[in-house]
């Protein structure tokens, strides 16, 4: 049996990835529904996972002394900045308007939009708790006498930690979604 809590889930169950089946990732881009808008959505899941990656090579760099500790503040501040803001609108916009149309164009697989709007709110908690690391470690930086290195790794267990959360969603919501376009031909 899979698991549904994204905190376990080592793939979307068996009964969402029907479509998935006729559809495999491998042609998506191929397919003749596959369009501007669906690019462009795969695209910022990319640009999340990279934006993650920087920010956890940075910190990294700033722990094993080949990042000084001004540059990765600012880097901290904006990336991360940039990465939660991005994904909180991301998933706003999904919740509200795709995941609805979505849903009712494939009305078999509605259960899954729920399953990804609950992911949704498992993220909002994962990334309030990343904001929160992120903070106490600006204001270490800022503190003359405070352990940068301490606040340093423990963002980046946060960020690691993320990392799996953010990847098991972004895959299993691209195996939803993808298909379920290219099968109906639907336009956003």
């Amino acid at each position: 049996m899979t698991l549904t809590d994204l905190a376990r889930r080592e793939k979307l169950p068996d009964a969402l990835r029907v479509l998935l089946e006729h559809y495999p990732r491998a042609l998506w881009e191929s397919h003749r529904n596959f369009d501007g808008l669906t690019r462009f959505w795969l695209e910022r899941h990319l640009m999340f996972r990279r934006a993650l990656a920087q920010w956890q090579d940075d910190t990294r760099g700033f722990l094993d002394k080949r990042r000084d500790a001004r540059a990765h503040g600012q880097m901290t501040a904006r990336i991360g900045g940039f990465l939660i803001n991005e994904l909180h609108g991301h998933h706003q916009i999904e919740d509200a308007h795709y995941f609805p149309t979505l849903a009712a164009a494939e009305k078999r697989l509605a259960h899954g939009f729920d399953l990804l709007d609950a992911d949704h709110h498992a993220l909002d908690s994962q990334l309030a708790a990343l904001t929160d690391a992120a903070n106490t470690h600006l204001r270490a930086l800022q503190d003359g006498n405070a352990d940068t290195k301490s606040s340093a790794g423990a963002m980046l267990k946060r960020l690691d930690g993320f990392e799996r959360f953010l990847d098991r969603h972004l895959v299993d919501e691209e195996e939803l979604v993808v298909p379920v376009i290219l099968h109906h031909a639907l336009r956003f």
